[in-house]
């Protein structure tokens, strides 16, 4: 075997956990640590829940699995602020986002708690400001940012 050869070897089957799944150095799964029937029944759920469709060449992701990966994409969005210890927790954050929408109001709270906010209530939040920037425009882009109200507070809040 050529040296090439030895080192993609190498890398395809060293294994790393990513994310809580075992994946090679190319960032593709590690399929075979899970049993068959686990995957069988994975793929039964996902034919169920209309998310792919078998055709002639294979497995076609459908317009609804396409949905699915694109808000699961979202979820994964990471922001480049991160908290500063012993910063002053001057701005107020209160959203209600409807109950449809249960999965980003999660994220939301995911973010806030990464910010360095912590909780009043479930949906009231005190922390440092300003939030970052790219993170208030995806709140627009999302259509989050109408659902969020920010107050600035004249004294830090003290715990």
């Amino acid at each position: 075997m050529s040296i090439v050869g030895e080192i993609l070897r190498e890398l395809w089957d060293k294994e790393i956990k990513y994310k809580g799944m075992s994946v090679n150095l190319f960032g593709i799964p590690r399929l075979g640590i899970y049993s068959k029937r686990t995957l069988r029944s994975t793929v039964d759920r996902l034919f169920k829940d209309k998310l792919v469709r078998k055709e002639l060449n294979g497995f076609i992701i459908t317009i609804n699995g396409k949905k699915y990966l694109k808000k699961k994409e979202d979820s994964l969005k990471s922001f480049s602020k991160l908290p500063i210890k012993d910063s002053s927790k001057n701005l107020l954050v209160m959203f209600d986002v409807p109950v449809a929408q249960k999965a980003e109001r999660e994220w939301l709270r995911f973010h806030l708690k990464k910010f360095g906010y912590i909780m009043i209530q479930k949906s009231v939040w005190v922390g440092p400001s300003p939030l970052p920037t790219d993170f208030l425009l995806y709140l627009k882009e999302i259509k989050l940012k109408n659902y969020i109200k920010t107050f600035k507070l004249t004294n830090p809040y003290k715990k």
